[in-house]
């Protein structure tokens, strides 16, 4: 029988998910399927309701139904109420659990391209304050390091977020930055900005240990100014398309059986795929 997986959202067509796990059924040569669909937000309960049938394993879930699937799972795990969002949905015996892989894209994504990188007792700094911010604490709450600094054109949304993830962080505002950044070992971007052209202006990378590591979370376009300002700073960077590859893995592992590894084959056909 064909196992089902799916990935949900409003639009869809942009999703890279079926190409990933399309490559890993063909490459572990599994009789199972993955399909992008379009679930306008007032059909989510009755596409749960399918799930509850039986017809999916399970699925992913992405914008704008991340928060808005906690009230229809039947479980949500403890991690995915702290990140506050649910991107991973598993079906078993008619019930729907949810969590979030998230963090484990994060780490996973930095572990693979700069390996050791969370070795020192360095401070990491964080720009941004929204959903996406939280899963990046709570992955770093995970490793042993330094404090970490969540930066914020609005004080008050650092502080709240901070207030609200228990950890070694401190809230700042952007004109924190270059008193702190002589202590940074990671920055993380994990705002809008990088998108569209749009860049920091007040963000100066030569204030930056030269052994600062850069990442960003957004990974369309795959070198963000960010990055390519870090890289003329001579800093390493780590672009943000690594942490959609590995958030999957967890995910195909609980629907089909199989865990599959993230090659430089599977990046480089989503490369192919990118606006450059």
């Amino acid at each position: 029988m064909t196992t089902k997986a799916f990935v949900i959202g409003h639009p869809i067509a942009h999703s890279r998910s079926p190409l990933i796990h399309g490559t890993w059924l063909k490459e572990h040569g599994i009789d199972g399927s993955y399909e992008a669909i379009d679930v306008a937000p007032a059909d989510l309960p009755g596409f749960f309701e399918r799930l509850r049938q039986g017809e999916f394993a399970g699925g992913n879930v992405t914008i704008p139904h991340k928060e808005a699937v906690f009230a229809l799972c039947d479980s949500v795990d403890e991690l995915a109420r702290t990140i506050g969002a649910v991107n991973t949905l598993i079906v078993r015996d008619g019930k729907v659990h949810g969590t979030n892989t998230d963090y484990l894209g994060f780490l996973g994504n930095l572990d693979a391209a700069a390996p050791g990188w969370s070795d020192g007792p360095n401070d990491a700094l964080v720009i941004g304050a929204g959903g996406a911010a939280r899963a990046i604490l709570v992955a770093l709450r995970r490793r042993d390091g330094g404090k970490v600094h969540v930066l914020n054109r609005t004080l008050a949304n650092a502080q709240a977020l901070v207030d609200d993830i228990p950890g070694p962080f401190e809230a700042h505002g952007f004109d924190a930055f270059a008193e702190l950044a002589p202590h940074i070992g990671l920055v993380v971007n994990t705002s809008s900005i990088g998108m569209h052209g749009t860049r920091f202006d007040w963000l100066d990378m030569g204030l930056l240990p030269k052994s600062t590591l850069v990442t960003d979370i957004v990974y369309t376009p795959l070198k963000t100014p960010l990055l390519a300002e870090a890289e003329a700073h001579g800093l390493n960077t780590v672009d943000g398309l690594g942490m959609l590859l590995h958030q999957a893995v967890p995910g195909f592992a609980a629907w089909f059986g199989v865990t599959p590894q993230v090659t430089p084959q599977l990046r480089a056909r989503i490369v192919a795929t990118l606006d450059h």
